[in-house]
């Protein structure tokens, strides 16, 4: 019997009626591929499909399947890359075609079968992402790479994982990857640039090989084993990759990474990082605990699947139904999982090598082990034939009876025998692999498990099954694994219970748990988060009790992302207001919005991801957008009731920290408005009013909207007593009435204040006549004795006035920020050029003369040590600094935002620093001035 003749024969009479009708349609066929034509026509449409295209290419392709496929392998190496789409879906054709029959005629057995599948899907991949790189290098798109690095794909690898990674790939699989990049070979202000572009040559290598068009496609790709897929990126660094398998990898992860290979790109890189995830995959001890996990796995799979019942033929699944490929999968994977620590020789990634190493070194019976490898194959064949039919990847037997009268055609066997066949296959592996799954005693004692938490016995805890987040079995199995270290860590907190309660205010106000859990699971860094905020911050502790929403931006993927910077947040907010449709409701808004990127820096200051001055900078970014945007709408409120504003409106004044664009999270707002009515004399609206008190009202209806107690808190308190004549005069002052005072009543003390002056929302004309009104005052000459006499005088008041707070206060005393800051301020008003910042100020003040240069640069890093003191410790408490109440890690933290090593070296250095601006300033200043 020949070849084409064994794949046509049939029992069943009009399938061979399809045959013949195939081949009076097509004279043109010869010898072997007339016959192979003719009996696909009957079986597989898919096939005869394929085999009518290429049909000139296998007549030759027949002498040497082998031979031919080296062949086609080798043409889309050699070919140009910006036809790789083309020449891999020719390629796939050819192979799928020359494989199909090869295994049909038993030419080749299952390994070779699966193995040319599996090497067809190497070669797609390397040359997918080698297109796809090329294209971002090209563009300078990954920084610091260039076409040289292309042989490694400048650093990012692709893992094959499941059936492709063991070489076990089916006829119409999917592929399984994990895409990884080196982030070491990239500076860190270049991570997220690099990271864009690898993100970018994945999607671009998954559509290579995934998008169906009119030649079809090569492998459908699958890039969701990766960790927690629903929130990271589609290529992570491998240290995030890393950080998260060690952590809070599960067992069904372990088991994918026995399969696991670098197929593609940085193949050494992809190595190591595998080696480096040895120990989470392969335990120093015998982990009995993974048959639990695996059988916990089989039955949700069952249950998720419908697949439980008992094994009948008609549509039963032969890869995860009862008795099925998986069963024999999750059989030998847990069995190596379970000893393969001690035993490097169970790290095998093939199934059936996998059963019979277990079996030589007695992990297995060998009769089970070569009973499983046997009903493995088979079950393998009878896969491969369901999906030859029309390239679908589908595991399921025909319904139909004519359904089975293809698959027993394809088989080569007759419809009762092959029915009993895979009756006694099932029925087989089902009683060998149930029995390991459900007789096996749970998991063995944890000799090395943490001591419970003493917050264990705490009634909070008591009621968490029945918070909404906890109510799932598999929100319930995931948190079980992060409690003992959320109260292990809770417990280090300065004030355990109270940490608690925000945890638990947290906790109950989720309204689901399985997602975010595992976000955390697959996020390491965001456990840490969650305990440190709960352990370290009160503030953003309680935050998370309030608005436990906020975890959403999280989910979202880009809490994470770099900072915005004003324009776009400006038009976030703008847009986040205009969706609510009334005045209060733009205000609750409004504080949401501010509260959850409040969270944002100061999660970011927490975690390490900024420093202080870009954690202040960001906070200030935050105010002076708020300003900007709430300004207009708390106008039109008040214009529905008085009219619009009379004249040319107003500007909102930032003064101080908020002028200099330096706050932290409990700042004020040093605010002055300035308004021109431009000769009108009163609104016109239904309640018109003068104009001098229309804007003192509208003042006052800012100040509301900025502090009043609503749903979601405040925005921001606010101080208005740098206005002129301070909390003597009137909340909103004319551009007129502010002009007269600065050029002619002013206290040099108020001409030192505006130099940190900044408007931050207003009319832009207004805005130009208000600034070149600043650089005017600011501009005039001043005879340095004077200044400098009115800065050690007022320097003298303030210290009256306000008592420093200890070493630990890094704003009030002797060589603190304050301190420093006038001087600043005074060579800014000395130089005429209106200068804001502070190390412009001290420059200035070198210059002039009356402060060294070197000296000027001690004061700027003492001011900075101070600054990131104060940043810090506004974050973790809103009461006076006391490192001994913090607890750990509050010390740490602080440690780490100053960059010292120690609570004692943090002090020591903030007095020895403090000290020395002293007297600096001291020297610098007359010991006698003017009236300030």
């Amino acid at each position: 019997m020949t070849f084409a003749q064994r794949i046509t024969r049939t029992p069943r009479p009009h399938v061979q009626d399809q045959a013949d009708d195939a081949l009076g349609l097509m004279p043109w066929a010869k010898g072997a591929v007339a016959e192979l034509l003719a009996g696909t026509a009957g079986c597989s449409p898919y096939l005869h499909g394929v085999m009518m295209r290429e049909a000139d290419w296998l007549e030759s392709a027949l002498d040497d399947p082998e031979a031919a496929l080296t062949a086609v392998l080798d043409g889309v190496r050699a070919g140009a890359l910006d036809q790789v789409a083309s020449d891999l879906r020719q390629a796939k054709r050819r192979i799928a075609l020359l494989v199909a029959l090869a295994d049909l005629g038993g030419v080749w057995p299952l390994e070779t079968v699966t193995g040319a599948l599996s090497d067809l899907a190497d070669l797609a991949c390397a040359r997918a992402l080698r297109a796809a790189m090329t294209t971002e290098l090209k563009r300078g798109k990954v920084p610091g790479l260039h076409e040289d690095d292309l042989d490694t794909a400048g650093g990012m690898v692709v893992l094959a994982m499941g059936k492709m990674g063991a070489g076990e790939l089916n006829y119409s699989s999917d592929i399984d990857l994990i895409c990884l990049f080196d982030e070491s070979r990239f500076a860190r202000d270049d991570f997220h640039e690099a990271r864009a572009g690898f993100i970018r040559a994945t999607r671009k290598m998954a559509a290579t090989l995934s998008d169906q068009t009119g030649e079809g496609y090569v492998f459908r790709t699958d890039l969701r084993l990766r960790p927690d897929p629903s929130v990271t990126p589609v290529c992570m660094g491998m240290e995030a990759a890393e950080r998260y398998y060690e952590s809070l990898g599960r067992t069904w992860e372990r088991a994918a990474y026995i399969k696991a290979r670098p197929c593609a790109g940085d193949l050494k890189a992809g190595q190591r990082f595998l080696d480096e995830l040895r120990p989470f995959v392969w335990r120093r001890h015998l982990d009995f605990a993974a048959i639990q996990d695996a059988h916990d796995m089989r039955l949700r799979i069952r249950a998720h699947k419908g697949l439980g019942g008992p094994i009948t033929l008609p549509g039963h699944n032969m890869k995860l139904g009862r008795g099925g490929i998986r069963e024999i999968e999750f059989f030998t994977q847990t069995r190596q999982i379970i000893a393969g620590g001690r035993d490097p020789d169970l790290r095998v990634r093939g199934t059936v090598e996998g059963l019979g190493v277990l079996a030589q070194k007695d992990w297995l019976p060998q009769a089970v082990a070569r009973d499983l490898s046997e009903h493995y194959r088979s079950h393998r064949e009878v896969e491969h034939r369901l999906q030859m039919i029309n390239d679908q990847q589908t595991h399921d037997l025909p319904d139909q009876p004519d359904g089975f009268a293809r698959l027993a055609c394809f088989m080569d066997m007759d419809e009762p025998t092959l029915r009993d066949d895979l009756i006694r296959r099932l029925s087989a592996v089902h009683e060998l692999t149930e029995g390991f799954f459900a007789t096996e005693s749970g998991p063995a004692p944890d000799a090395d498990a943490p001591v419970p938490s003493a917050l264990e016995n705490s009634e909070m805890i008591a009621r968490w099954p029945r918070y909404p987040a906890l109510r799932s079995n598999r929100a319930v199995e995931i948190f079980n694994r992060l409690r003992p270290e959320i109260l292990s860590r809770l417990e280090r907190a300065a004030k355990p219970e109270e940490a608690l309660l925000a945890f638990d205010g947290f906790l109950s106000g989720l309204p689901a748990g399985v997602q975010l859990f595992s976000l955390f699971e697959a996020n390491p860094q965001l456990i840490d988060l969650l305990v440190d905020i709960t352990g370290t911050s009160p503030d953003l502790a309680r935050h998370l009790s309030q608005n436990a929403g906020v975890f959403d931006a999280v989910i979202g993927g880009g809490f994470f992302a770099d900072w915005p910077g004003p324009a776009v947040l400006g038009q976030e907010l703008s847009t986040v207001l205009k969706r609510e449709t009334d005045y209060e409701r733009r205000l609750d808004a409004a504080r949401r919005w501010k509260n959850e990127w409040h969270f944002r820096v100061g999660v970011h200051l927490l975690r390490g991801l900024t420093d202080a001055e870009e954690a202040g900078t960001q906070y200030a970014d935050l105010a002076g957008v708020t300003l900007e945007v709430l300004w207009p709408t708390v106008q039109a409120e008040f214009a529905r009731k008085h009219g619009p504003a009379p004249g040319r409106g107003a500007v909102v004044l930032g003064m101080g920290s908020l002028g200099v664009g330096r706050l932290h999270t409990r700042s004020d707002l040093d605010i002055i408005v300035v308004y021109d009515p431009d000769g009108v004399d009163a609104s016109d609206g239904a309640k018109s009013l003068q104009s001098r008190v229309y804007y003192a009202r509208l003042t006052q209806a800012l100040i509301t909207a900025l502090t009043a107690p609503m749903a979601q808190g405040k925005l921001y308190e606010v101080d208005m007593r740098l206005r002129p004549s301070g909390n003597q005069g009137p909340v909103a002052t004319s551009l007129t009435a502010f002009r007269s005072y600065h050029c002619e009543n002013a206290w040099t003390w108020e001409h030192l204040a505006l130099t940190r002056a900044r408007i931050v929302a207003g009319p832009a004309d207004l805005a130009t006549d208000l600034r070149e009104l600043r650089a005017e005052v600011l501009g005039r000459p001043r005879a340095q004795d004077a200044v400098l006499g009115d800065v050690e005088v007022l320097r003298a008041r303030i210290a009256e006035a306000k008592a420093s707070g200890g070493i630990w206060d890094p704003k009030l005393g002797r060589g603190r920020m304050q301190d420093i800051e006038l001087a600043a301020q005074a060579g800014a008003l000395l130089s005429r050029k209106a200068l804001m910042g502070l190390s412009e100020g001290l420059n200035a003040a070198a210059d002039q003369g009356w402060l060294g240069a070197k000296e000027a640069q001690e004061l700027i890093q003492t001011h900075a040590l101070c600054r990131s003191l104060q940043v810090g410790a506004r974050l973790i408490s809103d009461a006076r600094l006391d490192p001994d109440s913090l607890g750990a890690g509050g010390c740490t933290f602080l440690q780490a935002v100053t960059g010292t090593d120690s609570k004692q070296a943090l002090a020591a250095l903030l007095e020895k620093r403090s000290l020395r601006a002293a007297e600096i300033i001291d020297a610098a200043l007359p010991q006698a001035g003017g009236a300030a």
